[in-house]
């Protein structure tokens, strides 16, 4: 892997593999592993403890300014971690994965200045170098000069069984159809946001995993990156 590559853009809907390429990509390369999805949700959870209302845009923004967000490597933790998220130095990296927090995150990051400030916050993670940043906008507005670029993707059905299985492991209770909804509905808010919709950039490799391995997809962009 040489120096232009040492930025890899990962974009894509949620429960689509992209964090879980993302993972297989980084372990291969020793690279930090950034889900900026986490930054959003580490904002959202930060809210709904601190009783802040998640539609009210101004007082979310003033959170997202005022938080600390951290992302580390997984390191000594054995519990399926893919990275660390710290919130104000707490690690929060399960309580991510709540629920509540998966039924108000879309919300919150469709707020123009949070956006921002998670941008600003996301880029000085890619100027260090050596990360593979996944999300649903680095390839469009975080790393745009980012030289590999990956856009993956699933069916809806087939996204909406993989979080429902995620979600039996974890302990929560839920059903396949209403996550199948949410899952859609988080297509339609973050595809038709005003600001830094989801899409694939125009030089993206559109990838999907519907019907594939991991192993098999890293295994190829392996050979395009290097």
């Amino acid at each position: 892997m040489n120096d232009l590559t040492s930025v890899i853009a990962i974009d894509g809907p949620a429960a689509s593999g992209k964090t879980t390429i993302g993972r297989l990509l980084a372990e291969r390369l020793n690279y930090l592993l950034l889900d900026t999805g986490s930054m959003y949700r580490a904002v959202t959870l930060a809210a709904l403890r601190q009783g802040v209302d998640v539609a009210d845009e101004t007082a979310v923004t003033h959170l997202a300014q005022s938080i600390t967000i951290d992302i580390k490597p997984a390191a000594a933790e054995q519990d399926g971690r893919l990275s660390t998220t710290l919130l104000d130095g707490e690690d929060v990296t399960w309580a991510l994965r709540d629920p509540d927090v998966d039924a108000h995150v879309s919300q919150v990051s469709s707020y123009a200045p949070v956006r921002r400030e998670m941008v600003r916050q996301q880029q000085q993670f890619g100027q260090r170098g050596r990360v593979v940043m996944v999300g649903r906008d680095i390839g469009t507005v975080v790393m745009p000069d980012a030289p590999l670029k990956l856009y993956v993707t699933a069916s809806a059905e087939e996204r909406a069984r993989r979080r429902w299985q995620e979600r039996q492991e974890q302990g929560h209770n839920g059903g396949y159809d209403a996550i199948l909804a949410d899952v859609r509905r988080r297509d339609e808010i973050d595809g038709n946001r005003q600001h830094s919709p989801m899409r694939p950039a125009d030089d993206a490799l559109i990838i999907d995993t519907t019907d594939r391995g991991p192993e098999e997809i890293v295994a190829e962009i392996m050979l395009v990156a290097e």
